[in-house]
């Protein structure tokens, strides 16, 4: 049973790039633009990219496995979004499978493990920024 909800699952798989946020070795946070993919047999996010293990996302990973993920999309009335916090974890191959449309893709990459999960506008149409009411489930 998946920890996402299934039209989180359908709202992420129709995405291709996410934000993921990292804290440096002296706590400041960074936040950068990824490609990512839903991992359904690990029920995760894969992220990724062109020599991804050399960056600072990598680094900051390998020093404190916390991150946050945010997958989002505004159309001026309504927006939508599904944040991600949890633990990733540095594999050193099988990053290149992330996005076969990229042939430079690193083995390396980040899994995600969901510790906790907001969504909102994901499960209907009509809902906006404004008056949103997220769905927020601890899943660890």
């Amino acid at each position: 049973m998946s920890e996402f909800t299934s039209d989180e699952i359908e709202y992420l798989r129709s995405q291709r790039l996410g934000r993921l946020a990292t804290a440096g070795a002296d706590g400041q946070p960074h936040v950068i633009p990824v490609t990512y993919v839903y991992n359904a047999d690990e029920d995760a996010i894969d992220v990724g990219g062109i020599a991804f293990g050399a960056g600072k996302k990598w680094r900051d990973v390998q020093a404190n496995p916390r991150v946050a993920f945010l997958v989002d999309e505004s159309t001026g009335k309504s927006a939508r979004a599904v944040e991600i916090r949890g633990t990733a974890e540095a594999h050193d191959t099988g990053g290149e499978s992330i996005n076969p449309r990229f042939p430079n893709f690193a083995p390396e990459f980040i899994r995600i493990r969901p510790a906790r999960i907001v969504s909102w506008g994901i499960e209907g149409e009509g809902e906006t920024g404004r008056d949103f009411r997220p769905n927020a489930r601890d899943v660890a």
